[in-house]
């Protein structure tokens, strides 16, 4: 085993030669054998004097170029191919062209040989090192076009990964209307397929994320990011990821008023918490926001100039209008900030008061379930007549089922929609259960 320029080398050794000789040689290096090769060695001769000469020009990887070398001339496709995806996870290897040059001279080698799924996520990663976008484009369709003539059975789950990479270029290039052709078809083509990697259930979700969220439609944006975030755990985001993540993100906000970037620039998720927890103040017909509280992705806000969002989300989640409108005193300046949220004030009280009326009903025992009109407007801060507004609100929007009467001034509610539940919700709802608990207990004792 030798080194050349900080890449390990195993020699291949001829049956017709001496171990000196084949020690000694220059050929060590596997397609560099004097006389008459195997046609498979000389074909691996381009890919490892390429490793060598990364090696010797990037000695801090040397290492990595070394493990690629040994994987590759001794063809163990799995092992190189779990390796290359942690190589290209390194934060140093995306500046420049490095990457696209390793696809280049390297990977496309073998791509026929590893997992096309695999495949199609390099493709994706050295597609992002195009600076022109429209390149990046024509790269990624050329890598459609080699997973179309393999002719696997699944070949449509890497294409599909690889067309969202492509409508993401687009919807960057500003081409809304070809990246919602992309969006439309890669439904019906995830709709069809069973047993879906992860990876492009994310992919898909998080491309109609940003599509809605360029069309500032809240609503749709929150549930695909949402679903994103389900199919993605925090953890498993590799830097270079969330450094495309963010750049697309600053991207955007340089753009549109309905996002605005995070002071902490370095760390994206916040930007997707950020925009995350917008999305559920301003979208329409969201009032439970238990789900997102429960995502660790909210929790990155708290300590950052912008932890203020995560305290209205609590206060609307609780429906706490007295907290709510304390929040939005002393962060007053923070929220004159965001045009969106100034413009939407009015819808942002009624949503508040609308979940402060489910509060006051979940907090009921189901056999109290009619409720003075005057209990209500008390909490609320509303007049009478603004509380039965609210009632008819929240009933058109399938938020609860009931009856109002008008002569008696209540309004007896039969059913609630499920809400996913916060710590203290929970902790509301056992105690209810230990007091029912208690009069079943009792009950039996009596007799």
């Amino acid at each position: 085993m030798e080194r050349r320029g900080g890449v390990r080398v195993r020699p291949h050794r001829d049956r017709n030669r001496s171990s000196s000789r084949c020690s000694s040689s220059p050929s060590s290096w596997p397609g560099r054998k004097e006389g008459k090769g195997s046609g498979g060695d000389q074909a691996m001769a381009a890919p490892l004097e390429f490793l060598e000469a990364q090696g010797s020009t990037r000695p801090e990887l040397a290492e990595w170029y070394a493990a690629l070398a040994d994987l590759y001339q001794r063809k163990l496709w799995h092992q190189l191919t779990l390796k290359l995806d942690q190589f290209l996870a390194l934060a140093v290897v995306q500046a420049g062209d490095a990457l696209i040059q390793l696809y280049t001279h390297f990977i496309s080698d073998f791509e026929s040989k590893i997992n096309l799924l695999k495949f199609a996520h390099f493709a994706v990663v050295v597609s992002r090192q195009y600076s022109d976008k429209d390149a990046g484009i024509s790269y990624l369709e050329g890598v459609i076009s080699k997973l179309h003539d393999t002719k696997e059975s699944r070949v449509e789950e890497p294409i599909l990964y690889v067309k969202m990479q492509i409508a993401s270029f687009l919807l960057e290039k500003g081409n809304q209307k070809e990246c919602k052709k992309l969006v439309d078809e890669g439904k019906t083509t995830l709709d069809s397929m069973d047993d879906v990697d992860p990876s492009v259930h994310s992919t898909y979700y998080w491309l109609c994320s940003q599509y809605h969220k360029v069309c500032q439609d809240y609503s749709e944006f929150y549930k695909n990011a949402l679903l994103y975030l389900a199919y993605t755990t925090v953890e498993s985001l590799s830097e270079p990821f969330k450094q495309v993540l963010f750049a697309y993100l600053l991207f955007r906000h340089e753009k549109l008023d309905l996002m605005v970037a995070v002071s902490d620039s370095n760390n994206c998720l916040q930007n997707l918490a950020f925009d995350l927890s917008l999305a559920a103040l301003l979208g329409d017909n969201i009032y439970n926001f238990g789900e997102l509280l429960a995502h660790p992705i909210i929790h990155s806000l708290v300590g950052t100039p912008v932890e203020w969002i995560y305290h209205i989300l609590q206060a609307f989640n609780s429906g706490n209008l007295a907290s709510y409108q304390e929040l939005c005193k002393v962060h007053a300046a923070a929220l004159s900030a965001q045009p969106a949220l100034v413009q939407k004030e009015r819808e942002l009280l009624e949503k508040i008061n609308i979940l402060c009326l489910m509060e006051i009903i979940f907090s009921r025992a189901s056999q109290d379930r009619t409720i003075p009109l005057s209990t209500i407007a008390e909490q609320t801060r509303l007049s009478v007549e603004d509380v039965e507004y609210l009632l008819m609100k929240s009933l058109s929007a399938h938020l609860i089922e009931g009856i109002i009467d008008g002569v008696d001034g209540t309004v007896h509610v039969s059913w609630a929609q499920p809400r996913v539940l916060g710590i203290d919700q929970v902790k509301s709802l056992r105690d209810r259960l230990d007091t029912w608990v208690g009069k079943v207990t009792d009950g039996f004792v009596a007799e």
